[in-house]
């Protein structure tokens, strides 16, 4: 099960009805979240959901309308009596900066540990989610995310069973661990089927559409990327400021085929994101203007449902 919440859909600056971007990602009692923009705090609380689970924080880009909630942010964790490690991910003067914003957070119960980005593409395994990191295209170093959780081949019985593997060793096997027992090493593909397919999430924000952005939603189960403009005669606005309008998100989305496009990001200025909605739909049917609190439950079966 993964469940994804899009706390705040706004860019720039907080509205009355809009906080900043941030998307938290929650599966198997860890929580991931991506961004942590102004009002992250609040939008949690007002959805129900504790901060004090999240093991990792990965940063899309260091502008404030990304990162200034989080000295808050981890005040609340550290008053909640975290004390394990949180890793936090993003782009090159990652710790510099976190650092910085401390300043108003010196002292927290947990350790920070950092993981800067180097190279255009990256894997982690953070947990339960397996993140690809990729770079996209905005007027300062900007990664995009990919949060998969990837499902292994369905177990045999009848073939442990015909290579005499113990019972014991079946759970780890199971779990894609290889056991070694009386000198004989036992591998899960003796036992497990063909790779099923899992579950992944995308989240883009703050960029030009670049190709790479389609790449890694391809089949996505839910992508999700910034529409920052809708009205007509903005397009020279988002190429000056390397942001997106929301025609240009589902021309990407038209050539990934993620089951659904959220739009996200908006402009100030974009009080009703829905009014144009009709004409995005026209080049990609699945796209919904998103809001702050949409919250999607995935699992292995297929079987989905928004709150």
């Amino acid at each position: 099960m993964l469940d994804i919440c899009l706390l705040g859909t706004g860019g720039m600056m907080p509205l009355p009805y809009r906080w900043l971007t941030s998307l938290m990602a929650r599966c198997d009692g860890s929580s991931l979240l991506i961004d942590c923009g102004e009002g992250t705090q609040i939008a949690l609380r007002e959805k129900g959901w504790s901060p004090k689970p999240i093991d990792f924080i990965c940063f899309t880009h260091y502008h404030a309308d990304h990162i200034s909630g989080l000295p808050g942010l981890l005040l609340t964790m550290g008053n909640a009596e975290r004390t394990e490690p949180v890793l936090m991910v993003g782009p090159k003067g990652l710790e510099k900066v976190v650092n910085a914003l401390r300043v108003i957070a010196p002292e927290l119960p947990f350790p920070i540990v950092f993981l800067e980005l180097s190279e255009a593409r990256e894997q982690h395994q953070l947990g339960p989610f397996l993140v690809d990191a990729y770079k996209v295209n905005h007027n300062v170093l900007c990664y995009g995310y990919a949060i998969s959780i990837p499902r292994t081949g369905k177990f045999d019985a009848e073939r442990a069973k015909a290579q005499d593997i113990p019972l014991k060793l079946w759970n780890p096997l199971q779990k894609g661990n290889t056991v070694t027992e009386n000198g004989i090493t036992y591998t899960p593909d003796m036992v497990l089927g063909e790779t099923r397919k899992g579950l992944k999430v995308t989240y883009s924000t703050d960029t030009r559409p670049v190709p790479v952005i389609s790449e890694y939603a391809k089949d996505a189960d839910l992508m999700i990327c910034e529409g920052e403009y809708g009205e007509d005669g903005t397009e020279a606005k988002a190429r000056g400021y390397k942001h997106m309008t929301m025609y240009e998100a589902a021309g990407l989305a038209k050539e990934a085929c993620p089951k659904e496009l959220w739009l996200t990001h908006y402009s100030p200025s974009l009080n009703h994101p829905e009014e144009y909605m009709e004409k995005v739909r026209k080049i990609f049917p699945a796209a919904k203007a998103a809001k702050d609190g949409w919250t999607k439950e995935l699992d292995f079966e297929d079987k989905e449902s928004e709150i």
